[in-house]
């Protein structure tokens, strides 16, 4: 028996307007914050002076639910970004690797690191000669 399974499921769809379910509850959480501050600062200051943090929720509120950067929201976007940054020299590419466990990705031991080893002359030319050999054989 087989099933269809869709391609896109991880795709969020718009509800109304253009924003998805997630987007809507972000907005309206973030505007009941705003306004539950703006009530509360308008009783013991001005309404122009309490709108300042009121406009300040509203656009990061705005900037938390709108942002979408490479298919990727806004809390997986900055998380990526401090991952990066936190190992930025010590993140390494692995051939043999299809995925890396959580803990392989926030975390690269320094065993890893390769050492050099000194080069010893006389083996390469011995290696060399063998080489030089084979190849008048043939």
């Amino acid at each position: 028996m087989q099933y269809k399974i869709p391609v896109q499921i991880e795709n969020e769809d718009p509800i109304m307007l253009w924003l998805s379910l997630r987007q809507l509850m972000i907005i309206m959480s973030g505007f009941w914050i705003a306004y539950g501050i703006f009530k509360r600062m308008e009783a013991s200051v001005w309404g122009e002076i309490a709108l300042v943090p009121t406009i300040i929720i509203v656009i990061i509120t705005l900037v938390v639910a709108l942002f979408k950067s490479s298919e990727m929201t806004f809390v997986p976007f900055v998380l990526s970004f401090i991952r990066y940054k936190l190992n930025l020299t010590e993140r390494k590419w692995n051939a043999w690797v299809d995925s890396y466990e959580p803990m392989d990705i926030w975390y690269v031991p320094q065993s890893d690191v390769q050492k050099k080893d000194n080069v010893d002359l006389q083996t390469k030319i011995d290696k060399i000669k063998e080489m030089e050999e084979k190849i008048k054989k043939i």
